[in-house]
């Protein structure tokens, strides 16, 4: 029996997602959960084989979530189930230590599938979002993805640097070279190109 932890802040969508799992021969939902702060907390005394977790979520991100998981279970293996089909976000899942990145919107027996395969050791991609991963590469930095998510919301230079630490004329560097390296007009423009990209 493959025991599975399902994360996704919709309550709707998630019951949905546990009630179709729940019918799959050989796959128990042994705990669903609407924060990745939640599941992380109780994964230890749940002992999943799978996370299949959202990518946006309040708080805690399911990129954030596949990282920690894995650090906390390092025979985890995680499915990033999400309705974005970005290069960025596939990078950045793969990177944290997804295994599989499944769409939304595929097939419900895609999702099953994807468990079990995970759960045999492969890793699982769609092949267009992977090649389109390969011919576009995310040019920014840690740091530069710091500032500008700091900054997408409209916060001043003195506020994100207060808020990251980070001295106003660092800020300003980091934001003129993402803007630079993104071809933006200013931060604004920037900071929704990247997130367009799933580079945020």
């Amino acid at each position: 029996m493959i025991r599975v932890v399902l994360v996704e802040d919709q309550g709707m969508v998630r019951g949905a997602l546990a009630a179709l799992l729940g019918t799959e021969p050989g796959l128990a939902v042994v705990g669903d959960f609407g924060t990745g702060a939640a599941a992380l907390d109780a994964m230890p005394s749940l002992g999943p084989d799978v996370l299949v977790t959202d990518v946006e979520m309040p708080g805690m991100n399911g990129i954030e979530l596949c990282a920690a998981a894995r650090r906390a279970l390092p025979q985890l293996r995680v499915v990033v189930l999400t309705t974005f089909a970005r290069a960025g976000y596939l990078k950045r899942a793969l990177a944290a230590g997804a295994s599989a990145y499944v769409l939304k919107d595929a097939p419900a027996a895609t999702l099953a599938a994807a468990i079990r395969g995970v759960r045999a050791g492969q890793r699982i991609v769609d092949p267009e979002l992977a090649a389109e991963a390969v011919a576009e590469p995310d040019p920014l930095t840690v740091r530069e993805r710091q500032v500008l998510r700091a900054a997408e919301s409209g916060a001043s230079t003195e506020t994100v640097a207060r808020v990251l630490g980070l001295s106003e004329g660092t800020v300003r560097n980091y934001l003129s070279s993402a803007i630079g390296k993104l071809g933006a007009k200013n931060r604004t423009e920037a900071a929704a190109l990247a997130r367009a990209k799933g580079w945020l």
